[in-house]
């Protein structure tokens, strides 16, 4: 999905630079206090050091005159250069420190920003994102944002201020021919930067596209460790990040013999203007027009303004950097969440929590239809299973409860609300989800479980888990329920996480509860035992089980059976075993498997292989 507004400047690779000026003045415009005190403090500094060239002349001009002076002279003119150096660099030290609590801070806010738009955005956005890249551009992005306003604060206004001193200086003291040639000077000087540092900025993108690439790769494998292990494809991981650093290295090569080039037109350029300044003072001098003092002063505002235009053509690159570093944070900041709440969206308000779905239909592409008009209705305190082959629209029904996806046709509502008329935080307050695929927080077990509820008490955790029968497991831990859990779970067996992730949603106890596959990753006895208790803990929660087992949902009040986005059954469990169709099919099959131990999941790739023989149609996600 392009970002809204920048398909023309990504297609060009290179953003407009005033765009994103103008996304920095709000968070600018919010210090403006401490900024004008900062430039303040800024332009007293440049005024003293201009001064100081001014004071060196009076001391050259005093001792080479030879003239018998009172000794107070000479060293109050010193004294009073010690004290303008002492005040140039007293004042940039004021101005650092009050410019501080602006930089700093902008960097924390849209750091903040960021992270905030990125949980706003919907679930479509972060299956097709890369967590890698996501994080090393925003990463790269705010280091970016605090070399932005450190150089352009601190470098190009104050040597901007001082050419401008420093001019006025030449023209009110000298012949304006010596301001002339510094203007000039720096104007080609300038032109030149602009224009080669634009010729030299695609390097740079295409390094950070390299780089970003590399990252992504590294740290996706990284995350698949055991999947990369599974089929020794190290070297292949090794390769790809390969021929990504590669182009990295080309790009950066290119990038550096450019900046060395331009590095070289740039010091030619001053070193030709100091040249003509220096002759034309020169002459001066020889005419008796100037004395040796305008000379050493004028050499001295020669010093003061090209040394810091030298560094102003890296300044100038790094900047063009930053923006380019920048670009990718915020185009995250400008993609635009897919589910957005109405303006005048109401909290939902759950009385007894009965769910209805009427009339859904969703697709996630065009062409591949997942639900097709699917009405069915769950009573409060009841519950309802959802079973069928994969891809038969499963879960999706929780993901457009939890209004991950808006319906593309009908509605659903809880208690008669309309879930897209109300906001999402309300919605999904009120729905607590056992998800198939767990993924845990690499931190502590009691972390993981009390995110469920934070203000859960640790009494109130064990309660939880001991529903969820993992309290015996996390007792026998050496580190208990401080036992950190490793990066997305991975030092806990699936069953251990899928316990956890019930512990959660049984702490948060919401009025609808939501098991997607819950007890996929348990043992026979271990299903069992949890059966029992999700049981007893859903007893006053209104539940849709998303289940493959069969021998899971044989208490559901209904049981509906999902083909190709059509519920083609529904009933109790002991209806539908009565009526010859898809579930009885299935639950014979399961049955079969169970008594031959060769694993009840065979039946369901025997059934969808029998399906997809029997129907040329296309079911969509699961």
């Amino acid at each position: 999905m392009a970002p809204h507004g920048r398909s023309e400047s990504r297609a060009r690779g290179i953003r407009l630079d005033w765009d994103i000026f103008r996304q920095l003045l709000p968070y600018v415009w919010a210090y403006r206090g401490r900024t004008a005190v900062a430039l303040v403090f800024l332009f007293a500094a440049k005024v003293a050091t201009v001064a100081v060239p001014w004071v060196l002349k009076e001391i050259v001009d005093t001792l080479e005159g030879g003239a018998q002076v009172e000794l107070v002279v000479p060293v109050g003119l010193v004294l009073g250069y010690g004290a303008l150096r002492l005040a140039s660099s007293a004042f940039e030290e004021l101005r650092d420190a009050t410019f501080a609590r602006m930089r700093y801070g902008i960097m924390r806010r849209i750091s903040e920003q960021v992270l905030e738009h990125l949980h706003d955005l919907s679930l479509r956005f972060h299956l097709d994102r890369k967590t890698g890249a996501v994080t090393r551009d925003i990463g790269r992005g705010t280091r970016s944002l605090s070399n932005l306003l450190n150089y352009l604060l601190f470098r190009i206004v104050p040597t901007l201020v001082e050419i401008g001193l420093v001019a006025g200086v030449l023209v009110t003291l000298y012949d304006p021919w010596f301001a002339v040639v510094v203007l000039l000077t720096f104007v080609v000087y300038v032109g030149l930067t602009l224009g080669m540092t634009e010729w030299r900025i695609q390097y740079r993108i295409e390094m950070n596209e390299a780089e970003s690439q590399a990252n992504s790769r590294a740290i996706d494998g990284l995350l698949n460790y055991e999947t990369v292990k599974y089929f020794g494809n190290e070297d292949f991981e090794l390769e790809r990040y390969h021929d990504d650093l590669e182009t990295w290295q080309d790009a950066a090569v290119h990038s550096q013999t450019t900046l060395s080039f331009l590095n070289i037109v740039q010091r030619s350029v001053i070193a030709c203007g100091v040249t003509v300044v220096m002759l034309m003072a020169a002459r001066g001098v020889a005419a008796g027009e100037m004395s040796v003092g305008d000379l050493v002063a004028v050499n001295a505002y020669l010093l003061q303004v090209f040394m810091p235009l030298g560094f102003l053509g890296t300044v100038y690159s790094i900047l063009k950097h930053a923006v380019s570093d920048m670009e990718r944070m915020f185009d995250l900041l400008d993609e635009t969440p897919e589910v957005q709440d109405l303006p005048e969206a109401d909290q939902l308000q759950v009385d007894a929590g009965r769910v209805s779905f009427q009339g859904v239909s969703f697709r996630y592409e065009e062409a591949k239809p997942v639900l097709r008009e699917v009405s069915f209705d769950v009573p409060a305190g009841r519950k309802v299973a959802i079973v069928g082959p994969s891809g038969a629209g499963k879960s999706t029904i929780a993901r457009l409860l939890f209004r991950f996806y808006d319906v593309e046709q009908g509605c659903i509502t809880i208690d008669g609300q309309d879930i897209s008329q109300v906001t999402q935080q309300s919605l999904r307050q009120a729905i607590g989800v056992v998800p198939q695929d767990t993924v845990l927080f690499n931190d502590t077990i009691a972390f993981n479980i009390r995110y469920g509820h934070l203000e859960a008490t640790d009494e109130e955790i064990r309660r939880a888990a001991k529903v969820a029968d993992v309290h015996d497991f996390v007792q026998s831990l050496p580190d208990g329920y401080e036992t950190v859990v490793g990066e997305r779970g991975l030092k806990l067996s699936g069953g251990e996480k899928q316990r956890v992730a019930i512990a959660r949603a049984v702490l948060k106890d919401p009025p609808v509860m939501i098991f997607d596959e819950a007890t996929s990753s348990l043992d026979s006895e271990s299903e069992q035992a949890i059966l029992s208790a999700l049981k007893d803990a859903s007893e006053d929660h209104t539940t849709i089980a998303i289940a493959h087992r069969l021998s899971t949902i044989t208490d559901a009040d209904e049981i509906l059976v999902l083909r190709d986005g059509h519920i083609v059954e529904r009933g109790t469990h002991a209806d539908l075993l009565e009526t010859p169709g898809l579930y009885r099919r299935m639950w014979q099959l399961q049955q079969s498997e169970a008594a031959d131990g060769d694993g009840r999941r065979l039946a369901w790739e025997e059934f969808d292989e029998e399906s997809n023989s029997e129907t040329d149609s296309d079911t969509g996600e699961n």
